[in-house]
């Protein structure tokens, strides 16, 4: 109960993301790996032409919890959108787990584990952290906490950069 109240006191106070068109100079994100459940690996190389938005969660992470109904709105925004990919890393690897809160949730969000090393530029174990890549494999965006991903300027971002 405690946990809940956690959550529902971190969503109601979620900000908007911070977006800028700003470009982060990053060690090669194409060679980042991610496997799903069944094994499948899949790299950041092979998703190049789309926009790929990660995001390094838990399961026990409040504020990782409290921006989840945000993402998946998010998602369903693009959900027709074939340029647009939404990788959920998992970084507890229980993907059963992360599987069944999203089916429990009915959360319609891919989860992965992390299949490589995630350069510390990138990921340095704040949780959450997201980050969204170009059609270039440039990281245009990276923000660790909490945020509300669902808001119309985040929105906006994603759509000018998925051309």
């Amino acid at each position: 109960m405690k946990g809940l109240i956690k959550i529902a006191l971190y969503q109601l106070t979620l900000p908007g993301p911070p977006v800028s068109n700003k470009t982060f100079t990053t060690s090669s994100p194409a060679s980042i790996q991610f496997a799903d459940k069944k094994g499948r690996v899949v790299s950041l190389a092979e998703l190049k032409g789309k926009l790929v938005f990660v995001n390094f969660w838990t399961t026990w992470c409040p504020p990782c919890l409290a921006e989840m109904p945000s993402i998946n709105n998010l998602r369903k925004n693009f959900s027709d959108d074939n340029k647009i990919e939404f990788l959920m890393g998992d970084m507890d690897s229980d993907l059963v787990k992360s599987d069944k809160f999203m089916l429990r949730k009915d959360y319609d969000l891919d989860v992965y584990r992390p299949a490589s090393q995630i350069p510390a530029e990138l990921y340095t174990g704040i949780l959450p952290t997201t980050l969204v890549f170009d059609t270039k494999d440039q990281l245009i965006f990276r923000h660790e906490g909490a945020a509300d991903y669902s808001n119309k300027e985040f929105v906006a971002f994603l759509k000018e950069n998925a051309m």
